[in-house]
């Protein structure tokens, strides 16, 4: 099996917990606790592998220059294309729409808003698996903790976004479609990035892997600690620091 294909089994298994995380969330009244406990467990793992996996990782590779320089990019790069969604319906996709105040538009409220909540979540999904793809190139094998990190994040993802589709009167078609384009589109920058960021140096390598991880950083920020802290038990802190301790105690067994 050719590594790049390997790249794309990898990135299409983190990307199926989006349709796990949708089917939880589309076919289960889950309460608004669970979804925030799930959200700030995920969050947290995430928040571990861009650090260690990701930033740490550019930094060992290329220097502060390039890791500062890259996820600076990356961050700035994913807040331009969310902004951009935001005015077209797709602001609140992570969230379940218990509040009405952050809840998703349905289509009769805002035209296109369901293609601009696909976009959303296209846009949330790429950099993460893109950087699986980028980690085969490190000795040509996989990082395990990144592809769990994303496996874990995603689900709670899908769970929320889910919920949310459903309250804002969409059907299973469009909520299951947006979800298997997205898990296909994961396959696909999976293969990318071993693919296409291989053929660069070192440094334009961790370049490329610190702009995932500031893009990374963004959506964790903007997307999904808000729905996490939304309404939460106050045991949502402690979950969170779990999530990245578990993370971290994978990066370094």
């Amino acid at each position: 099996m050719t590594e790049a294909v390997q790249a794309g089994l990898w990135g299409l298994l983190a990307g199926s917990a989006l349709l796990l995380g949708a089917v939880l969330g589309y076919g289960l009244r889950v309460p608004q606790k669970v979804i925030a406990t799930v959200m700030a467990f995920g969050a947290g793992v995430l928040l571990s592998a861009v650090s260690f996996e990701l930033v740490g990782e550019a930094y060992d590779e290329a220097g502060i220059a390039p890791a500062a320089i890259g996820t600076l990019a990356g961050a700035l790069a994913y807040t331009a294309g969310n902004v951009w969604l935001a005015g077209r319906g797709a602001r609140h996709r992570k969230r379940s729409g218990t509040q009405s105040a952050q809840s998703q538009p349905s289509e009769a409220q805002q035209g296109g808003s369901g293609t601009a909540l696909a976009l959303g979540a296209l846009l949330d999904g790429v950099p993460e698996s893109a950087v699986i793809g980028v980690s085969l190139l490190d000795g040509g094998a996989v990082s395990l903790v990144t592809v769990a990190a994303v496996f874990l994040s995603n689900i709670p993802e899908g769970l929320s976004s889910s919920a949310g589709m459903k309250r804002a009167g969409r059907g299973k078609a469009y909520v299951f479609g947006v979800w298997s384009v997205i898990a296909a589109a994961s396959t696909v920058s999976a293969v990318l990035g071993y693919t296409v960021v291989g053929a660069f140096s070192p440094a334009v390598i961790a370049a490329v892997t610190a702009v995932a991880a500031g893009a990374i950083l963004a959506m964790i920020a903007d997307t999904m600690i808000p729905e996490a802290f939304q309404d939460a038990h106050l045991a949502i802190g402690l979950i969170t620091v779990c999530g990245f301790l578990l993370s971290f105690a994978l990066s370094h067994a």
